[in-house]
């Protein structure tokens, strides 16, 4: 039997095995961990690559849109709207900032935020937007962006699974007024643990963020706002320096290998990925949709291949946020993709064999069942 996993983070290790050894051991041999010369140098490497003036490393991706939304002084009684079809952190995050989340369905072609909906969910409290870059597929910004200039609202990209990726010829992350990576080890561009970073153009933002991530501190130990702790480490930080320097050669053969995916899909009646007019998917995972999507889920694991699910449960339907007030059918595009999304393996090491035996078994589960498929759509 054939074992195929959906990510293969020891493979990546060994195709860069001397560099990170190498950036470890340096970091180890200075003996400074927390906010040191890694973390300044990955800080100003990392905006250059986006195209911003600043990025500020932060603990997590959830810290990076956490403290994104207190550095713009965003909190009680103020809403937040973003879709429901995204990671939990996402709403999470607007939580811990003491916000309220506003949910609106998704482009069933995109899985991102439906443009539709978006200017009936605004009322005089929204403060901001949180379009989220699913799957490595950029929002569409310029509608968006458009928007919030006229109402005077805020933009915060949550790009944590779109490194890299680019919408009209520039880079996510510098498109809106403030923007939030995660570094979690799947993601493109993934440290060795957890590790985010927000990123602005704003000065001000900047330093407000500077003094959010440790206790507000000015000065050690006199904390001048009410911040938290929430740094970016310098093993993390060295770590992520190597792999910066891959990402465009990584995110490129992921593009290879979902055309591959295309083209060997073709013909089998499966929703595939559609990359929209004027973005650069970098394809943080390659999605297809399937009406009896846990059958063919099974299918292939009893095959060894394996395949996850982004994302099972719609925000709106999970227990914890029943308080929201939403209920079933309040956003149908998103819970319809909830019941038929699957994530395929996908990952720069992966080789185009994977691809086709993954890809061959996938027609033969469809060739084996006469129920309907559903159409690309």
């Amino acid at each position: 039997m054939v074992n195929i996993p959906v990510v293969d983070l020891k493979a990546q290790y060994e195709s860069i095995r001397r560099e990170v050894d190498e950036v470890m051991a340096r970091v180890l041999r200075r003996g400074t961990f927390i906010l040191g010369e890694e973390v300044d140098a990955f800080q100003r490497e990392f905006a250059a690559y986006c195209g911003v003036s600043f990025a500020v490393g932060v603990g997590s991706g959830t810290a990076a849109l956490y403290l994104a939304l207190r550095a713009c002084e965003i909190g009680k009684g103020d809403e937040v709207v973003t879709t429901s079809h995204t990671s939990v952190a996402t709403v999470a995050a607007i939580e811990l900032a003491q916000a309220k989340p506003v949910l609106v369905d998704i482009d069933p072609r995109s899985y991102t935020l439906d443009l539709a909906q978006l200017e009936s969910a605004l009322t005089p409290r929204t403060r901001a937007i949180i379009p989220v870059h699913l799957y490595g597929c950029p929002a569409e910004m310029s509608p968006i962006l458009e928007m919030a200039r006229q109402k005077k609202i805020l933009v915060l990209e949550d790009c944590a699974q779109a490194h890299g990726a680019r919408y009209a010829g520039k880079r996510v992350g510098g498109l809106g007024t403030i923007a939030a990576f995660s570094f979690y080890p799947t993601k493109n561009l993934g440290a060795y643990g957890d590790g985010g970073a927000v990123l602005t153009n704003d000065s001000e933002l900047a330093k407000r963020l500077l003094l959010l991530r440790q206790y507000g501190w000015e000065e050690r130990y006199i904390s001048s706002i009410k911040g938290v702790n929430s740094r970016l480490d310098d093993l993390q930080a060295a770590v992520l320096r190597v792999k910066l320097h891959h990402l465009d050669e990584w995110n490129k053969r992921r593009c290879e290998l979902a055309s591959l995916y295309d083209r060997l899909l073709t013909d089998s009646g499966l929703a595939l990925p559609v990359i929209p007019e004027h973005a650069e998917h970098v394809f943080h995972q390659y999605v297809i949709r399937h009406p009896e999507r846990d059958q063919l889920r099974a299918y292939l694991k009893a095959r060894g291949i394996q395949t996850l699910i982004h994302y099972p449960v719609p925000v709106h339907l999970q227990p914890a946020y029943k308080d929201l007030g939403y209920h079933a059918d309040d956003l149908p595009i998103s819970e319809a993709a909830a019941k038929e999304v699957l994530s395929l393996p996908l990952y720069p090491e992966m080789s185009e064999d994977a691809v086709k035996i993954v890809c061959q078994t996938i027609l033969e589960f469809t060739n084996e069942n006469v129920q309907k498929i559903s159409p690309r759509i």
